[in-house]
């Protein structure tokens, strides 16, 4: 796999290692995310091992570990031995680290944990009377975010207060991602992005098609394909009974947001979507947003919820609705909905780009407070930002269309500003208009002659006014 970016991540890995203490740093985050890739980077240079666990049983898993070891080490008699237990396994190690530091990076670390349930317990006593009086670096690394939780960050899990490093891997950025599709114009580029979003496992898979429509019907169409029943692994491998989830989800994905909504939708009571709304929430599956200007976003009724990926939505409305058509290997319909409609979700995507790319603004604006969307019951605001103390506010509008924008876009982002009440009295206004296709010429001299005003074509400014 093609390695990109993650220099902060990477940083945070060799100022650990460079402390020449002894480590116990857990590494997760959601699967396709790049963590395996992550630590490969960083044990490339010969730092230590790197293990995969699996569903192999104990005595399966301590002979692979053992030939792992004694690869590394030129250990013959070791790798045919194997260990008895973990504990055997790092008393070795602890030989072998005597004189050096030795990266151990324990990847599929829930896979242990299923395995054998003492296992988060045995690897206590290995920190607290082992690992303590060594050089070895050990990462825990899982997909599992919900066993992650269990075993090892909440309070009351084995490991609790072992960790001497924490590293939650998020998505990458757009302009991380936007590496992988180096050759790409920015539309051809949308098209790839508002699927895969920025997880680099798809970006990687996706970036070898001319297109993101061949590339959906090879990977998530196919039946056989890499992807075609993402959704429904990436939920099991989290939850136990995950139907509710499901139907949940797929609520979100059709444009529900709220819980009435998504309740009706799924046919679930509102109380049992709260419920599972917050499990979805810790997984990372779904995010609350309430509108940048609330005092209090956590008391606020006007929260809605958002999928955290733009693949999930794709798969719900594209691979998910066509399981019939796609069982028998019928692609037409699916690919006739994806050509019509599928610009619905690269609008979405660039919404989510041009907050992104706003945000890296505050420094030709002004500094922000807070940025995000805004609604209420008569208008909606792609985005907001503002700061208290200088009394300013700057209103975002991102424009997925082949028209060019002109006056009409600027005076509907205007006439949207007088509804958001923040400070209305006394502020000073900024307007930003992210357009795909450009703007029009009277648009163009206007932002010339107008310091307040930032026009950005896709994702580059062309005029500045007196901003910049």
């Amino acid at each position: 796999m093609k390695f990109i970016n993650r220099t902060q991540e990477l940083a945070k890995l060799n100022e650990l290692w460079e402390q020449q203490n002894p480590q116990l740093v857990v590494l997760y985050g959601k699967r396709r995310v790049g963590k395996t890739e992550l630590i490969k980077q960083f044990i490339k240079d010969g730092k230590g091992v790197y293990f995969l666990a699996d569903k192999r049983t104990l005595k399966d898993q301590l002979l692979e570990f053992a030939r792992v070891l004694g690869n590394y080490f030129d250990d013959e008699f070791v790798a045919k031995k194997g260990f008895d237990d973990w504990l055997e396994a790092f008393l070795y190690l602890k030989q072998k680290s005597k004189n050096r530091q030795i990266v151990i990076a324990l990847d599929e670390y829930p896979y242990l944990v299923e395995t054998d349930s003492a296992t988060s317990s045995v690897f206590q006593k290995i920190w607290d009377e082992i690992i303590k009086e060594t050089n070895i670096y050990l990462i825990i690394c899982g997909p599992s975010i919900a066993m992650m939780e269990s075993q090892v960050l909440s309070e009351k899990a084995p490991l609790y207060g072992r960790k001497t490093g924490l590293l939650l891997i998020e998505p990458m950025s757009y302009q991380a991602s936007r590496k992988f599709f180096p050759e790409t114009s920015f539309e051809e580029f949308m098209s790839f992005y508002s699927v895969t979003g920025g997880m680099p496992a798809y970006m990687q898979q996706f970036s070898q098609y001319k297109s993101a429509e061949k590339a959906v019907e090879s990977l998530c169409w196919d039946k056989q394909g890499l992807y075609h029943n993402e959704v429904n692994f990436a939920l099991k491998q989290e939850l136990r009974t995950p139907n509710n989830y499901f139907a949940i989800l797929k609520a979100i994905a059709w444009g529900k947001t709220q819980i009435g909504e998504i309740a009706n939708y799924s046919g679930l009571e509102p109380q049992l979507v709260n419920k599972y709304m917050d499990t979805l929430i810790n997984l990372q599956f779904v995010r609350r947003e309430v509108p940048v200007t609330e005092d209090k976003p956590h008391k606020s009724r006007k929260g809605i919820y958002i999928l955290t990926e733009n693949f999930v939505r794709f798969w719900f409305q594209y691979v998910y609705m066509y399981t019939s058509d796609l069982e028998i290997g019928s692609f037409s319909q699916a690919s006739k909905r994806f050509k019509k409609f599928g610009n619905a979700l690269e609008a979405i995507a660039y919404e989510d780009v041009a907050r992104a790319h706003i945000k890296t603004l505050s420094t030709k604006l002004f500094p922000f407070d807070k940025i995000g969307r805004y609604w209420d019951s008569s208008v909606e605001v792609d985005g907001v930002g503002f700061n208290h103390d200088e009394r300013k506010i700057v209103f975002m509008e991102a424009k997925w269309s082949r028209s060019l924008q002109g006056m009409r876009a600027l005076n509907k982002l205007r006439q949207k500003a007088k509804l958001v009440s923040w400070m209305i009295d006394d502020r000073q206004e900024f307007f930003v208009i992210y357009s795909k296709s450009g703007f029009t010429n009277a648009l163009l001299d206007l932002s010339t002659r107008k310091d307040n005003l930032l026009l950005v074509h896709q994702d580059k400014i062309i005029m500045s006014g007196g901003l910049l």
